[in-house]
């Protein structure tokens, strides 16, 4: 039980097991093979294994079947099934997800997008691309490779980026290039009956005007004679767009994304540097906020951290608590910048700066980091992992940061912190005996703690994983109980037999 209240998953689930409230209807999944073809259909019980679970602590709940719809038709057609016959659905991208987003509480049908792979209506022109499930992160970028642009928005994993628009995803580059919402330009979403809806407007993207921000234009080409006439601005109704971002999963499939693209950097470095203390460390970052450095990623590993990641990447890291800041721009704008930086690190008592510049050297780096959630699990083999999330203004970070640090030692947990702190959001990634029933409490009355101070400094529980099935009850300690019936009557307008990913976020 201790387990259980640790992953937020409650008494019911426990009740319930990895077992449907009900079976699927007679000849159901007939029914689906009759859509997809039997290839794209399966009820073996290692492949819903597979996709029950993602990669976080949350018990494996397999739904009962699993399909693989090749066309957005066929997403169509699926969910008008599942809709008439009220089996739940559960969208599935990469199953890279660390809140449970997957796992087929209720059962149901899970549908893996991941066969939806078209990349299309690349615009150079206006900075957009449309892309399906099926494509990610890397494989987007490796797609505009030789065109001068890029997708920045990088969460660490190689994740589906309709995903990562479902969960509001975000990542390292987040502090300059922003969150998955404002690069997200429009959507085409299923929505829980079979409609198709296009939450800008159906052929409508963003386009961005010289020297006059984002507006819409029609049509997914370049702008030639067909073009119409442009505007600058956009204010024509709800921001339907904003809701489906960050929905994860609980109002319909996203089944396209058209994404904000951006010019790469002419130059691009990276350094290292080393603190007396976490607090230097986090206030260092404020600082080089305040003085307006245009910082592209500015990356937090406590002592812990460091050395563990140092380890198991095989680089030779102090330590210490430590930052990593990367910096874009022109080659002359990068020397006063590096200027800049250095001289704010000294004043914090930070040392070791070393500028890499080619990019083995920076990819070098860049892997240490993306491995520390690895490199935690190397701390305590056999044990498991699960990660915090919170995000707080940046004026409260430092002391934040070191009441948790705190709060981590009082509390006898493995837990290094890691973080995007240029946007106020750090992780304890807490590695534990999930057998040990005591320090199961220990880590659930840690996360809670956590939490709460977050919301009482102005913060989230939650700044890019998402709430999924782990966060509930602090959801509703941020948003007060107004804030959730709103949530829940927009969910019942839209879904209202409650079939959508069932069990997440309310």
């Amino acid at each position: 039980m201790a387990l259980r209240r640790v992953l937020g998953l409650g008494a019911a689930l426990g009740r319930r097991g990895c077992c449907s409230k009900r079976p699927l209807p007679p000849d159901f999944v007939e029914a689906l093979r009759a859509v997809v073809g039997d290839p794209n259909v399966s009820t073996a019980m290692a492949v819903r294994e597979q996709h029950g679970h993602d990669e976080s602590m949350h018990t494996c709940a397999p739904p009962d079947a699993v399909v693989w719809p090749q066309a957005v038709g066929q997403v169509q057609e699926l969910a008008a099934l599942c809709y008439r016959c009220r089996v739940p659905m559960v969208p599935f991208g990469t199953g890279t997800g660390l809140e449970g987003g997957v796992n087929a509480v209720q059962g149901g049908v899970c549908f893996d997008l991941s066969r939806m792979d078209a990349i299309t209506e690349l615009s150079l022109e206006d900075f957009s691309v449309a892309v399906e499930p099926g494509v990610t992160r890397k494989a987007l970028n490796g797609h505009l490779r030789g065109t001068g642009l890029w997708f920045p928005v990088d969460p660490g994993a190689d994740a589906s980026l309709c995903g990562m628009a479902a969960t509001g995803a975000s990542g390292t580059n987040a502090v300059r290039y922003g969150t998955m919402r404002p690069n997200v330009l429009n959507l085409r979403v299923v929505l829980p009956d079979g409609r198709l809806l296009h939450t800008a407007g159906p052929g409508r993207q963003a386009r961005w005007v010289p020297g006059g921000g984002w507006g819409a234009r029609l049509g997914g080409g370049p702008v030639g004679a067909r073009s119409p006439s442009l505007c600058r601005k956009r204010a024509a109704g709800y921001d339907l767009t904003s809701l489906f971002v960050g929905s994860e999963g609980t109002l319909g499939f996203v089944t396209q994304a058209t994404l904000r693209l951006h010019p790469l950097p002419e130059a691009t470095a990276v350094t290292t540097a080393t603190f007396p203390s976490v607090r230097a460390a986090v206030a260092c970052t404020v600082q080089v906020l305040q003085a307006a450095v245009p910082v592209a990623r500015i990356e937090f590993l406590d002592e812990v951290m460091a050395g563990a990641c140092s380890r198991f990447s095989g680089l030779e890291l102090p330590e210490a608590a430590t930052l990593l800041l990367e910096l874009h721009g022109s080659r002359h704008g990068l020397a006063e910048q590096r200027q800049q930086a250095e001289e704010i690190v000294r004043l914090n008592g930070g040392s070791g700066l070393a500028w890499a510049e080619e990019p083995e050297e920076r990819g070098r780096l860049w892997a240490m980091r993306h491995s520390a959630w690895y490199a935690a699990l190397a701390l305590r083999p056999g044990c498991q992992g699960y990660s915090t999330d919170v995000c707080v203004p940046i004026s409260r970070l430092p002391d934040v940061v070191v009441e948790t640090k705190r709060d981590l030692q009082d509390s006898g947990l493995t837990g290094p912190m890691v973080g995007h702190v240029g946007d106020g959001n750090f992780h304890c990634l807490l590695i534990f005996d999930r057998q040990d029933p005591a320090e199961s409490r220990r880590v659930h009355a840690f996360t809670q703690r956590l939490g709460r101070r977050a919301l009482a400094a102005g913060g989230t529980c939650t700044g890019e994983h998402g709430v999924g099935l782990g966060k509930r009850a602090l959801l509703l300690e941020e948003l007060g109980q107004e804030g959730m019936d709103t949530l829940r009557r927009i969910k019942a307008a839209l879904d209202p037999h409650n079939l959508m990913n069932p069990g997440k976020v309310l």
